[in-house]
């Protein structure tokens, strides 16, 4: 509820293929009205900038944030950010014993899923 948290993401779900277990550091922070996305991005690309561009590396505002608690005590959060080169729709579930699954979706990009930890500011 204090949309002040970091989601630590271990591991990615690309549409086409495996999942993929991520050895470095990957997070979505949400500090306040912004979204601060340290994400990696496997999957077909529609249209992007020459060279590939950012993808999920990328901080914007949050528009039409909302959280609702779900089944077993699960919170339920959607939002949605844009980026110089794309707009990003994400729903986030954090279960109640903090471990969290991200979907994303992109106008310019496939869809990608991503689950991890959560973890709350001190």
């Amino acid at each position: 509820e204090s949309e002040n948290y970091r989601i630590d993401i271990n591991t990615a779900y690309p549409r086409r293929g495996r999942m993929i277990p991520l050895t470095s550091i990957y997070s979505v922070t949400i500090r306040n009205d912004s979204v601060f996305s340290q994400l990696p991005y496997f999957g077909r690309a529609y249209s992007i900038p020459y060279g590939g561009g950012q993808g999920l590396m990328f901080n914007a505002p949050i528009d039409q944030y909302t959280m609702a608690m779900g089944k077993r005590g699960a919170a339920k959060i959607n939002f949605t950010a844009k980026s110089p080169e794309d707009q990003f729709r994400f729903r986030i579930t954090i279960y109640s014993n903090g471990s969290s699954s991200i979907d994303v979706d992109m106008q310019n990009r496939e869809s990608i899923s991503f689950s991890g930890d959560l973890i709350l500011p001190e």
